[in-house]
């Protein structure tokens, strides 16, 4: 699921659930719903997460798109 990759790549970037949050101007309770799958993300949201730690969306999305090809 993209919740995975997200939090993958935010963990890859050293970045915590409080630093991603404070640049996106959200509490950290966001990051942790999106993250642990109890909160969907909607296409902007996904757009501004995916900015947010330096990765074009558009990447992010094949990552999806592989992933959901392996079962992942």
């Amino acid at each position: 699921m993209y919740h995975e990759i997200l939090k993958r790549l935010r963990v890859k970037k050293e970045v915590t659930q409080h630093q991603l949050a404070d640049v996106l101007g959200r509490p950290q309770s966001f990051v942790s719903k999106y993250e642990s799958g109890e909160r969907r993300l909607d296409v902007l949201e996904f757009i501004q997460v995916c900015k947010a730690l330096d990765e074009p969306p558009s990447d992010v999305i094949q990552l999806i798109e592989k992933g959901s090809k392996r079962g992942i």
